[in-house]
């Protein structure tokens, strides 16, 4: 069947839109209609070459839709079914899913080179095999997919907003509850209040924490970090630093999460100064990957028992914390609605990536229509 895709050919150029063709889904695999997909700055990291990755790709990686059709022996869901899709797909069987880090799930490695399992790309174009995002390519009407990146949801559930779920918010979240460990009374400062951010301080919030300081140069992020959890909100992380000296009487903070747009060495080194003894630094935020932005004093770490922790998907596990973190969404725990800033047709990601990258949104989210 033919659909019409948002596809990026070279780093740096504007993302195109294209008409491709999709494969019916295989073994293990389903035929999804998207309805809903994220603006997330993780793909702009693939357009601005930050990431390497196959080009051609279809891009977006947050999406959420109804599965129409399924291949043989799937077994997760079946048509009719809503979905929200998970950017890292769990096999729930290698050793990672087996332990209980199904963020780490050894499907995942697949992911920048965009291919299903068994190296199926169900997506063709004029150029050959196209690559998904995140094996989803959800800036696409339709995609194929493995089952193993799908969590059914509830079917009173608004699609427009449970698609944050399936990177963003449980990104930010599981970096401040899971990564973090943040408990009740504690300290908490987050660099970066962007999609991932905003949702940190939500966890912070959510875990207890007394006081969330978040950290933005843009003054929207900062008011909607307040209106959100957020205790305190700074333009700079100087002035971050004063405050909390002073409402921790010196002991400074529990946990750093930085979530910037690009990691760089300043911004870790901010955070790693922000926490105090046994404090606490989590790297969520992204940059090249050969990029060396972590330059801190070890014998500061060895003596003051600071840790540095990388976190992917907010040590989330999608089968059970997608679900989870849509049921605090529905009891009025978690707020979803308040993230959206703007929606866009298809035809609108450049437009919708532009506003992204000038701060104007909080979230950006593309509604697919469909005939």
């Amino acid at each position: 069947m033919k659909t019409k895709a948002a596809v990026i050919h070279e780093p740096g150029k504007p993302i195109e839109i294209e008409e491709v063709e999709l494969d019916a889904p295989r073994g293990g695999e389903v035929l999804i209609r998207y309805t809903h997909a994220g603006l997330c700055h993780s793909d702009i990291h693939i357009a601005h070459g930050d990431i390497g990755a196959r080009l051609p790709m279809v891009l977006g990686h947050e999406g959420a839709g109804v599965i129409e059709e399924i291949g043989p022996g799937v077994t997760r869901v079946k048509p009719g079914d809503r979905v929200v899709c998970s950017f890292i797909p769990n096999c729930g069987t290698c050793r990672y899913c087996a332990t209980g880090r199904q963020s780490i799930c050894d499907e995942g490695a697949s992911i920048l080179e965009g291919y299903l399992p068994g190296g199926h790309f169900p997506i063709t174009g004029a150029k050959g095999p196209y690559a998904a995002m995140c094996t989803l390519g959800t800036f696409s009407q339709w995609g194929v997919i493995s089952q193993n990146s799908t969590v059914k949801v509830d079917d009173d559930l608004p699609l427009d907003k449970a698609v944050l779920v399936g990177c963003g918010v449980p990104t930010g979240w599981g970096s401040a509850v899971n990564t973090a460990e943040v408990k009740a009374g504690q300290t908490v400062a987050v660099f970066g209040i962007g999609g991932i951010g905003i949702n940190a301080v939500q966890g912070a919030r959510h875990a207890g924490a007394r006081y969330v300081v978040a950290i933005d140069p843009l003054e929207n992020k900062r008011e909607k970090a307040m209106e959100l959890g957020a205790t305190h909100a700074f333009a700079t992380a100087d002035e971050a630093q004063a405050v909390i000296t002073d409402l921790t009487r010196g002991q400074m903070a529990d946990s750093a999460i930085l979530t910037p747009d690009l990691m760089t060495a300043e911004i870790v080194g901010s955070g790693f100064n922000a926490v105090g003894k046994g404090g606490i630094v989590v790297l969520t935020g992204l940059n090249k990957l050969d990029e060396i932005n972590v330059q801190l004093p070890g014998s500061v770490l060895t003596l003051f028992r600071k840790q540095l922790r990388g976190s992917l998907f907010g040590d989330c596990n999608p089968t059970t914390d997608i679900p989870m973190i849509l049921g605090l969404y529905q009891s009025g725990d978690l707020k979803l609605d308040e993230l959206v800033t703007r929606t866009y047709t298809l035809d609108q990601v450049n437009e919708g990536y532009d506003d992204l990258l000038a701060g104007k949104n909080i979230r950006g989210v593309v509604v697919h229509e469909h005939p």
